[in-house]
């Protein structure tokens, strides 16, 4: 289980337009929201993705990047995209190997087989690549805001220590 504090798991993963995004290059540089939704185009995660990208302005402002990760495919995304107008960045992991790095892949029993399953779950990583929240099992609508405010909320930290 990840521990906040501690340096967040770092991957590379397509985005998209199979362009690859790699965690480590945005230490040093940006805040990040890394948030895993089960699958594209379902009611819960399309809200979610929706609630991101109406606020990826004020994301930004505060040096932020959103990224949302999914088990789905680099085509997909690309659909569930354009379908809705995201701009947030979507990242294909295909073999969950990422969500199981952060701890939100589950194997469930399911019809006499065994089913793989991507819990909810969001992360904000700081400009020193640590974790400095793990939400679990969040509620879609209002998210986004609630994650707004814990990245204010490390940006003010950091400006009370560089006065200090």
């Amino acid at each position: 289980m990840l521990q906040i504090g501690q340096p967040a798991p770092v991957f590379s993963l397509a985005d998209a337009d199979m362009e690859s995004v790699d965690l480590a290059a945005f230490k040093g540089k940006k805040n990040v929201v890394l948030y895993f939704y089960p699958r594209d185009g379902t009611p819960g995660c399309t809200l979610q993705a929706i609630e991101f990208s109406d606020h990826e302005e004020e994301f930004a402002r505060h040096d932020c990047v959103v990224l949302g990760v999914s088990p789905d495919d680099c085509i997909s995304h690309a659909e569930f995209r354009d379908k809705h107008g995201l701009s947030v960045c979507l990242l294909a992991d295909p073999e969950a190997e990422v969500c199981e790095q952060y701890g939100v892949r589950e194997v469930k029993e399911c019809d006499g087989g065994k089913k793989t399953c991507i819990g909810r779950a969001t992360f904000v990583i700081d400009k020193k690549g640590r974790l400095r929240h793990a939400l679990h099992g969040v509620n879609p609508r209002g998210h986004a805001m609630e994650v707004l405010q814990l990245v204010r909320q490390i940006n003010s930290e950091c400006r009370s220590t560089k006065t200090r």
